[in-house]
C-alpha cells in the first residue's frame, strides 16, 4: 500500500465550463452545440420538422380546397354564395389554426429532446436518441399541454384586441386607429417581458419533472435578476435567423422571375404558375424548413444554457454538477440526476468568474486568515546584512485576538 494518493484522470470537459456563464459564452455555445451530437440534434430536428411541415401543408391545402370547392356551384352575389363564403372562411381559418397547433406540439417535442441533450452535454455525456426520448417521454404531455395553453391564451388575447380595435374603428375611425396603434406598440414590450419570464418553463418540466403551474413559477423565479441578459440572447438569435430567412428567400424570388422569363417570354400563365410552384414554392420551403430546424435547435440550446446559468447563480447547481462529474469519472454508478438535487436551494449571489476557474467561497468551518503581525519573529532573530528593515507594526489592543499576547 502506497502513501501517495491514487492518480485520477481530469474530468471530461462539457460544452460549457461548470461555473456561472457570461453572456458571450451562452450566445456562442448556443451556435456551436450542434457539433456535440449532430446526428441527434440536427438529424432528428430536421426529419421531424420536414415531415411535420409537409403533412401540415398538405392538410391546410386539403382543408382550403374542401372549404371553397362548393363556391364553384353557386353564383356570385347571391345570398347562398355569401353564406357559403362566410362558412368557407371560418372553416379555412379554424382548420389552419388547428393544424398550426399540431405543428407547434411537434416542435415542442423537438425542443424537449434538444433540452435533454444539451443539459447532458454540459456534464460531458453524449446520449442516444432512445435514451433522450426515455427522459422526455414521461413529461411530453405536460410540454404539449403548456404549449397549447399558451397558444390559446395568445389567440384569445389577440382576438379581444382585434375585436376591440374593429369596434373602435367602425365607431370613430381616427380614434380607433390611434388606439389600435397604441395598443400594438404597448404589446411589443409586454410580449418580450413575458417571453423572458416564461422562457425556462420547458427545461423545468423536463429536468425537474415540474407541473405546468410549478414550472411557470420556477421560470418566473429563476429569471429574476437575469432579464436583460436573457432578453439579449433571445433577441439576437431571433434577429439573426429572421435575417437569414429573408436572405434565403430573396435569391429564390429572383430565380423564379428569371426562370419564368426564360421559359415563358410571352407571359404564358401556365408556365409561370409551374415555375413559381417548383422554384418559388417547393425549393423555398425546403430551405426554409432547414433554417427553421437550425433555429429551433439554437433557441432550445440557448434556453437550456440560460436555465443552467440561472440555477448556478441562484442555487449553486455548478457544485452539484462538479460533484456528479467527479464521482462519475471515479467509477461510481449509483448516481442521482444532478438536476433534481437541491431544487430551490438559496445560495449567495455570484458573478461569472473572469478566468478559467470559478471563485468559490471557502467551505464552512474554515479557519480565518490571521491578521498582519500576528506572528512576530522568534527571539534572537537578526535579519541578514543588507536586508530591508521589518515594517513597523502597531501594538495590538488587549483582548483583540486570543492568539496574540498583549
Amino acid at each position: 500500500m502506497t502513501a501517495y494518493p491514487a492518480w485520477t484522470p481530469a474530468a471530461r470537459p462539457g460544452i460549457v465550463p461548470l461555473r456561472p456563464l457570461s453572456f458571450g459564452v451562452i450566445l456562442g455555445r448556443s451556435f456551436s452545440a450542434l457539433r456535440q451530437n449532430p446526428r441527434v440534434l440536427l438529424g432528428f430536428a430536421l426529419a421531424v420538422q420536414s415531415v411535420a411541415t409537409f403533412l401540415g401543408s398538405l392538410a391546410i391545402v386539403a382543408i382550403l380546397i374542401a372549404a371553397y370547392l362548393r363556391l364553384d356551384t353557386l353564383r356570385p352575389g347571391t345570398q347562398a354564395f355569401d353564406e357559403v363564403m362566410a362558412g368557407s372562411i371560418a372553416i379555412g381559418f379554424g382548420g389552419s389554426v388547428l393544424v398550426s397547433l399540431v405543428m407547434s406540439a411537434v416542435s415542442v417535442i423537438v425542443q424537449g429532446v434538444v433540452v435533454a441533450e444539451v443539459t447532458r452535454a454540459v456534464v460531458a455525456e453524449k446520449l442516444t436518441l432512445r435514451a433522450l426520448w426515455t427522459q422526455v417521454k414521461p413529461v411530453i404531455w405536460r410540454l404539449v399541454g403548456y404549449t397549447l395553453l399558451l397558444t390559446l391564451v395568445v389567440l384569445v388575447a389577440l382576438g379581444i384586441v382585434v375585436a376591440g380595435a374593429v369596434v373602435l374603428v367602425l365607431s370613430d375611425p381616427v380614434s380607433g386607429i390611434v388606439v389600435a396603434l397604441g395598443v400594438g406598440l404597448a404589446a411589443i414590450p409586454l410580449a418580450l417581458w413575458l417571453t423572458v419570464k416564461l422562457l425556462l418553463v420547458p427545461p423545468a418540466i423536463i429536468l425537474e419533472r415540474a407541473t405546468i403551474t410549478g414550472a411557470i413559477a420556477r421560470s418566473w423565479t429563476l429569471t429574476r435578476g437575469r432579464f436583460w441578459s436573457t432578453l439579449g440572447v433571445v433577441v439576437i438569435i431571433s434577429v439573426a435567423f429572421g435575417t437569414i430567412g429573408q436572405l434565403v428567400s430573396l435569391p429564390f424570388s429572383l430565380a423564379t422571375t428569371a426562370v419564368s422569363t426564360v421559359l415563358a417570354p410571352t407571359g404564358d400563365p401556365e408556365t409561370g404558375f409551374f415555375v413559381a410552384l417548383v422554384v418559388g414554392g417547393v425549393l423555398t420551403q425546403v430551405v426554409t424548413v432547414l433554417v427553421q430546424s437550425v433555429a429551433l435547435i439554437v433557441q432550445s440550446t440557448a434556453t437550456s444554457l440560460i436555465y443552467v446559468d440561472c440555477r448556478m447563480r441562484r442555487e449553486g447547481l455548478d457544485q452539484d454538477l462538479l460533484a456528479y462529474v467527479e464521482r462519475r469519472d471515479a467509477g461510481a454508478t449509483d448516481l442521482d440526476d444532478p438536476y433534481t438535487r437541491h431544487i430551490g436551494r438559496a445560495v449567495a449571489p455570484r458573478a461569472a468568474a473572469p478566468g478559467p476557474y470559478a471563485a468559490y467561497p471557502p467551505p464552512p468551518g474554515a479557519y480565518p486568515s490571521p491578521p498582519a503581525g500576528a506572528y512576530p519573529p522568534p527571539a534572537g532573530y537578526t535579519p541578514p546584512p543588507g536586508a530591508y528593515p521589518p515594517p513597523a507594526r502597531p501594538e495590538p489592543e488587549e483582548g483583540s485576538h486570543p492568539w496574540v499576547k498583549p
